[in-house]
């Protein structure tokens, strides 16, 4: 279970859109929460920028926490960092930290049609064209998504290897927002206040 982590979070401004509170915790802490109740392993979350402060927000949970050097390069080197860190199982969920309108539900939901269709593909959530978040790896292919070491991770990957990827008609609208910019904070604050403070 690896959560991303490490981005600048350029679009938000001056504020860490990871730090942001969600349901009265940060961000981060909530998403590691909620992956957490569908996995018995610890999550690992990959940090970069601001690692401090993400760690800091993770303190007494049971998230293990791995630094991306890398991190100012783009989102494909979080990838790599966290699938070489990761523990050796079966399957490895790659989900993104500044997604909170996902629910365990979804989670479930997606490990389920992944585990009814090809378990040996990468799962991927998709609506009306548009690819959501988390995906589901199987650790086999691991070796392969590390290989190039100049566009390492999944998105190159998946589109130069059609036969290694599955798409699943998802609805759940926690699979394709996440929040990025003040006005899509804000819009979930104003939409989901009874959910979210």
């Amino acid at each position: 279970m690896i959560i991303l982590a490490a981005g600048l979070s350029r679009r938000m401004g001056e504020r860490n859109k990871l730090l942001l509170p969600v349901h009265g915790r940060p961000m981060i802490r909530h998403m590691v929460d909620l992956y957490s109740q569908v996995t018995p392993r610890p999550v690992l979350v990959v940090t970069g920028h601001e690692a401090d402060h993400i760690e800091a927000a993770l303190e007494g949970n049971s998230a293990v926490t791995v630094v991306n050097p890398d991190y100012s390069q783009g989102q494909q080197t979080s990838v790599a960092c966290g699938l070489r860190a990761a523990e050796d199982c079966e399957l490895i969920f790659i989900g993104l930290g500044d997604q909170p309108l996902l629910t365990t539900a979804d989670l479930r939901a997606l490990l389920a049609a992944h585990a009814s269709a090809d378990p040996a593909r990468i799962s991927i959530p998709i609506q009306d064209q548009k690819r959501g978040n988390p995906i589901v790896v199987p650790a086999r292919l691991r070796p392969r998504l590390l290989a190039d070491p100049q566009s390492p991770g999944c998105k190159i990957f998946t589109r130069a290897n059609p036969d290694q990827v599955q798409f699943h008609a998802l609805s759940a609208p926690g699979f394709y927002a996440d929040v990025d910019t003040p006005d899509a904070y804000d819009t979930l604050l104003r939409t989901r206040q009874e959910e979210i403070s």
